[in-house]
């Protein structure tokens, strides 16, 4: 079944093949709980920063993987590949972000910033 945007919903392509992703209550609290967080206005606003370590996008991906339905640990997506590499996975967690906390067009409240300022996503050929 497709990714549904009105539920929160995105796509990504790992290892060749599509996923479903979303943000459900359970994995917020999931990343909440991850990140030692004490709310969602505290997850939101580390995300806003725009700035995530590769861990942090692990912990993202894998919350959004699990509550779009797949079992897949921490580990089991540490071990994903996506055909355009680091800026294809930085574009999965920033469009699942976008997703959840709304867009950085004033519309759905505070949008986090991705990590490549004054851009939707990474620049072609970026390796973070």
């Amino acid at each position: 079944m497709p990714a549904n945007p009105r539920r929160g919903e995105t796509e990504a392509v790992f290892d060749g093949r599509p996923y479903r992703l979303v943000l459900t209550l359970g994995a917020l609290a999931e990343l909440e709980n991850a990140f030692g967080l004490a709310d969602l206005n505290a997850l939101a606003e580390r995300f806003e920063s725009g700035r995530l370590k590769s861990s942090d996008a692990i912990a993202i991906l894998g919350a959004g993987l699990r509550g779009g339905g797949v079992e897949f640990s921490d580990a089991d997506v540490a071990r994903l590949s996506h055909a355009d590499g680091a800026p294809g996975f930085v574009r999965a967690v920033a469009d699942l972000l976008r997703a959840t906390f709304g867009s950085s067009d004033g519309e759905g409240g505070a949008a986090p910033k991705t990590p490549f300022p004054g851009t939707t996503s990474p620049p072609s050929g970026s390796a973070s």
